[in-house]
């Protein structure tokens, strides 16, 4: 017999509900499930048994993140089905910098009043995120907060658990002035500096629903609310191509805070703006609120979800791996000699 309690309903808990969406989410879940997996939806813990077949010395890498203010875009367009997706994009994203496969990721949601079917559409962005990036959706958490939050919002974040042996973890100090950086397109804002694109274009008041002829046919709700790409996949297969120098995750703190993680101190990234088209979405941030172009750089992804660093000799077999992965990656510029900052030409 399931719970139930009259008292916790009044107070605002619904625990049938939480019966409700997980019967909903249980199919979504199912898409995620690959060797390993030991448990079931519904248990106390998530159980995940890897395979260390040939890893000299295992270590887990793990990396943890939500979606933000790109949320209340979701609400304004009572869209939900994608935020999942920027979710588990903002931890894989991560993990891949240092070389790791993810296993497995977890998710928490918390909201003001659980519809089960609202609930079931963000695990299935969270799903279809886990199989892009080919791990896991082994548990998650949802927790009911009435007058925490409002009736119709949410929070939602998670985190990943991935593994590389210890000889393959991509550090910085193999790379030299003269190495390559191989930038890969963003989808646009991916799930950063939205609390400033939010204040720029207004959106609680705009038009998010018709198509604009600036924004390639899209509305700008569609343009803002695009998921965030996952590059796990299409990054362990360069690895497995050519030696991967260093790996930066393009998100908040824009190029400034994000490419010279990956750079050792004694090297400068040389960043070619012409090597790209900027999405028109950015020009219009930076328009609506008269934002610096630098500033601009230093807030969001201009474009450039990832930026990857191989060796010179290696480049143009990168660039061709990238590409039969399904990338349309691009030389975003050079590392040179100097104090571990971004430099534009």
């Amino acid at each position: 017999m399931k719970s139930n309690s009259d008292s916790y309903s009044k107070a605002g808990v619904d625990i049938n509900a939480g019966y409700r969406a997980v019967e909903l989410m249980k199919d979504s879940v199912k898409r995620t499930r690959i060797p390993g997996v030991l448990s079931a939806i519904g248990g106390f813990g998530g159980l995940f048994a890897p395979d260390l077949t040939g890893m000299e010395k295992p270590v887990l890498v793990s990396g943890t993140d939500g979606v933000g203010t790109k949320l209340k875009l979701a609400f304004l367009m009572d869209k939900h089905d994608t935020v999942g997706i920027d979710c588990v994009a903002m931890c894989v994203n991560d993990i891949i910098c240092a070389g790791a496969k993810p296993l497995f990721f977890l998710d928490y949601i918390a909201l003001g009043k659980n519809v089960p079917e609202k609930v079931a559409a963000i695990v299935a962005g969270v799903a279809e995120g886990c199989v892009q990036a080919g791990c896991a959706l082994i548990g998650g958490e949802t927790a009911e907060m009435p007058g925490f939050y409002p009736v119709d919002e949410y929070d939602l974040a998670g985190f990943s658990v991935g593994i590389v042996d210890e000889k393959n973890i991509i550090r910085s100090d193999s790379t030299i002035p003269g190495d390559v950086l191989i930038g890969l397109p963003s989808s646009g804002l991916h799930s950063n500096g939205f609390s400033l694109a939010r204040k720029a274009l207004d959106v609680e008041r705009a038009d998010l629903m018709t198509k604009r002829d600036e924004l390639s046919g899209l509305s700008l709700g569609e343009a803002l609310l695009m998921p965030t790409r996952i590059y796990v996949k299409p990054v362990l297969k360069l690895m497995e191509t050519v030696r991967v120098k260093g790996i930066s995750h393009i998100t908040g703190g824009g190029f400034f805070e994000n490419i010279p993680r990956s750079l050792p101190e004694n090297c400068a990234a040389r960043i070619d703006k012409s090597a790209w088209a900027v999405p028109p979405v950015f020009d219009l941030i930076a328009k609506a609120a008269q934002v610096p172009e630098m500033e601009m750089f230093s807030t969001f992804n201009m474009g450039v979800g990832l930026c990857v660093t191989v060796s010179r000799e290696d480049a143009d077999k990168a660039l061709a791996v990238l590409k039969a992965a399904g990338e349309a990656p691009f030389v975003l510029g050079e590392v040179q000699k100097g104090a571990q900052e971004v430099l534009f030409s």
